[in-house]
């Protein structure tokens, strides 16, 4: 069974493992389109309120933020620079990359120029 996914990647730090070499943390995560209430329409008074409420709190506590994606942790590699090496892929901070899930095994590819 093969899984296909699209992944960025969300962060590159840099670490030291037990034996003392030098690696990369690498973060991938998913964003996933969420609808917005807008979109939705409250048919009812209650409904109505509710969407009122949350859009208050959006604008309060997360201001210039449309909640428009979720982003989704999915993958998180702890690889020393020798593994990192043998990938031969480059990984850039928000870069997108197919990763395919097949025979046991994680793919990475970069996806096809549009």
């Amino acid at each position: 069974m093969n899984e296909m996914m699209k992944a960025r990647v969300s962060q590159i730090q840099s670490f030291r493992d037990a034996d003392g070499n030098l690696g990369k943390r690498i973060e991938l995560v998913q964003d996933v389109e969420i609808p917005s209430l807008h979109a939705v329409s409250a048919t009812t008074e209650e409904g109505r309120v509710v969407a009122d409420v949350v859009q208050t709190m959006q604008q309060q506590f997360m201001p210039g933020c449309k909640m428009s994606c979720l982003i989704v942790p999915k993958i998180i590699l702890f690889l020393t620079e020798a593994e990192y090496e043998g990938l031969q892929i480059d990984f850039n901070v928000n870069q997108i990359y197919n990763v395919a899930l097949e025979n046991k095994a994680i793919k990475f590819s970069k996806p096809e120029p549009q």
